[in-house]
């Protein structure tokens, strides 16, 4: 059976994504960058699968730490998620560079305070997947900063090449 490349380009396109700075931190490194590719799959105990590409310079810190939370945007903060999303490389520490407020959450994982909030997760699995690391993590904290709409892809206009 033949793929037909522009069906599937098409049919991942529609399938929805909010948008999320993921932190880590270990051994006085720390990193952020935007990620999408993350859902929730278990309400007992709370777990969410998080996909992390092979190249991220947050991927280390998450492997060694076993940690990294998640704050999602706001859906006014299309521009810091576009920033986020860019390499460390190219950038530098994103949180200086960026001017990010952060705030160190009980677990020492840094959050973003400018963010709806977020969840510290611990990781449990992890599972190659292609050019990314899927990680299985247990959600072990919570705090809310501000109520409003989450941003997504496609309210940001961002697009993956399906």
């Amino acid at each position: 059976m033949d793929l037909d490349r522009d069906a599937k380009k098409t049919v991942l396109r529609d399938i929805t994504y909010g948008l999320y700075a993921v932190t880590a931190a270990h051994a006085g490194e720390r990193g952020v960058f935007t990620a999408n590719w993350l859902t929730q799959v278990s309400f007992e105990p709370p777990l969410v699968a998080l996909s992390v590409e092979n190249a991220s310079s947050s991927l280390p810190l998450i492997a060694a730490s076993r940690l990294f939370a998640i704050c999602p945007f706001a859906d006014d903060q299309r521009e810091l998620a576009a920033a986020l999303g860019r390499p460390k490389a190219r950038v530098g520490d994103k949180f200086t560079a960026l001017d990010l407020r952060t705030h160190e959450s009980a677990s020492g994982v840094p959050v973003l305070t400018d963010t709806l909030g977020y969840v510290v997760c611990r990781v449990t699995g992890e599972l190659p997947a292609g050019d990314s690391i899927l990680f299985l993590a247990e959600v072990i904290e919570a705090q809310v900063f501000q109520e409003g709409a989450p941003l997504t892809m496609r309210e940001a206009g961002f697009r993956h090449a399906g």
